[in-house]
């Protein structure tokens, strides 16, 4: 009798302008010619609550707080209805962003308290007794003066999208501490380079895990 696959939950990471978009489809493509149903979903969203959470935390004014609770409470129900249910089902989850870009934009860039976020991620997190969180997370790496000058003409900014660079150098640092807290979840990905040489890494990290073979 065939072993049931085990569900994968992958989560790419980094500031906008990164060039993490081009590639999420890519890993999506290559799961599914590999045999593995995928569920390729994003943050905020990926549910029709969530959805309607994030157009309010993009574009609506609010303080960090707001922001916050907004963020984690679409995280929740996207976790009941889409990840964990995928997951359980022995799916590939690849998630566009997860609870690192809540430390980052929150905690770094609006500096919002990290003790409140931290407990928000246990609470959020924390199903049947077991926390939840990816078993990899590729940190897309670029300087946040790079990304600026990627996103110049590629569409109307949202709130965060036009912040200063100041902002963004906030959210970089605190991905990098996020990433030197967890290690073994996280792959740096040099983003500065052409997008067949991020690919080359990217697909190297997950070969180098078992997870694919072509």
């Amino acid at each position: 009798m065939k072993q049931a696959q085990k569900g994968l939950f992958i989560s790419f990471e980094g500031i906008d302008g990164a060039g993490k978009s081009t590639h999420i489809q890519a890993l999506a493509d290559a799961f599914k010619a590999s045999g593995r149903a995928v569920t390729l979903t994003r943050e905020p969203g990926g549910t029709a609550l969530a959805e309607k959470l994030r157009q309010m935390v993009l574009n609506d004014p609010m303080d960090a707080l707001t922001e916050s609770l907004l963020v984690f409470a679409a995280r929740r129900d996207h976790l009941k209805t889409v990840i964990l249910p995928s997951l359980n089902s022995g799916q590939v989850v690849i998630c566009d962003r997860f609870t690192d870009a809540t430390f980052a934009y929150q905690g770094g860039g609006r500096e919002f308290d990290l003790t409140t976020l931290t407990q928000l991620e246990r609470w959020v997190q924390s199903v049947d007794g077991v926390f939840r969180e990816p078993d990899l997370t590729l940190w897309f790496v670029l300087d946040p003066r790079i990304a600026a000058e990627r996103l110049v003409s590629a569409r109307v900014p949202d709130r965060f999208e036009s912040q200063s660079a100041q902002f963004f150098d906030k959210v970089h640092q605190a991905y990098m501490k996020r990433a030197l807290e967890a290690p073994q979840r996280f792959a740096q990905i040099d983003a500065s380079q052409s997008k067949e040489a991020v690919w080359t890494q990217l697909i190297d990290v997950i070969r180098n895990k078992k997870w694919l073979n072509t």
